[in-house]
């Protein structure tokens, strides 16, 4: 009885295994596991024995201190040292307008957070590593994932277009498209289109905002802290920031780290097919349109406004 009851399972949930497998290849990106996750949750085929929302938590924690290994800590150090007025300046307004613009349209305070976060520093990865500290539950994590990833897809086409339009030059939309572009894949992909010089400097200066996901994780856990004034502390920064460190001064393990790097981003994709499980269209419904309209808001500002400093002051 167990048996027939096993196989039927297998056979009903097949989808959902074959598709968690497909994310751990080279074909599957971060947004397209999203979107393979809402889907095969709004056909029923997630099984509903499993507590993804554990699993994701934890799988998510462990991909951000596999991250760590991918950071060179010099590089980034120079970035920042050399462009650490328009990071912190763009970091903390975009937090802070995003708090501001939450309240006013009475948005979820853990939704919005979260939206921010993503846009201010490096999108996915931000949310992810910001999600845990900040206990968020999946349905506000994966609401922000989803509309952190619609506007990257329109990045990742429409900045090169508006870069010839305004005649930017190689440095200043390297410079723009690492400020106001949410992920670094993206930021790679624009950048590339654009040119050469613009990839190393969106590269270089997206992996120095990289570093701010540790103090934005740690102030996030302290603002978000319990009602008992117990503030949880997301241990698995910390480790993070020992990943780095252990890269940095132990190079003759580059192979190994190039490896756990890998590794990390494919648990990373797997992560976000498991939270597109936890998202339906009940909950978007319930959700309305506020999310999008927040994280749209806040993107167009952060552009906008940095493209403007960026043809004035800095080309």
């Amino acid at each position: 009885m167990n048996m027939t009851f096993n196989k039927s399972h297998l056979q009903h949930y097949f989808p959902f295994y074959l598709a968690a497998l497909l994310t751990l290849t080279p074909w599957v990106s971060s947004p397209t596991a999203l979107v393979m996750g809402f889907a095969l949750a709004s056909f029923g085929f997630v099984p509903t024995t499993f507590t993804l929302g554990k699993v994701t938590k934890k799988l998510l924690a462990y991909s951000i201190v596999g991250l760590g290994f991918g950071i060179q800590l010099n590089e980034a150090i120079e970035a920042t040292s050399n462009g650490i007025g328009i990071i912190l300046s763009t970091i903390v307004g975009t937090l802070v307008l995003g708090w501001l613009l939450a309240r006013l349209m009475k948005l979820d305070k853990v939704t919005g957070h979260l939206i921010a976060s993503g846009t201010a520093i490096c999108g996915g990865s931000a949310i992810a590593a910001v999600a845990p500290a900040i206990n968020a539950d999946e349905e506000s994590t994966g609401l922000a994932l989803a509309t952190v990833f619609v506007l990257n897809s329109i990045a990742l086409f429409i900045f090169p277009v508006i870069g010839h339009a305004l005649e930017l030059s190689q440095h200043a939309f390297g410079t723009w498209a690492a400020i106001a572009i949410h992920d670094t894949s993206s930021v790679v992909g624009a950048a590339s289109a654009y040119g050469e010089e613009a990839l190393k400097t969106a590269t270089t200066l997206k992996l120095a905002r990289a570093l701010w996901i540790v103090p934005v994780a740690f102030i996030s856990a302290l603002l978000f802290r319990s009602n008992s004034k117990k503030i949880t502390i997301p241990y698995f920064i910390l480790f993070y920031c020992l990943a780095i460190f252990i890269s940095d001064n132990l190079p003759q393990f580059n192979l190994v780290y190039e490896g756990i790097f890998d590794v990390s981003k494919k648990l990373l994709v797997l992560c976000l097919f498991f939270i597109g499980c936890g998202i339906s269209i009940e909950k978007i419904k319930a959700a309305g349109a506020k999310p999008l309209i927040f994280g749209v808001s806040l993107w167009v500002v952060i552009s906008t406004t940095s493209l403007l400093y960026i043809m004035n002051y800095a080309s």
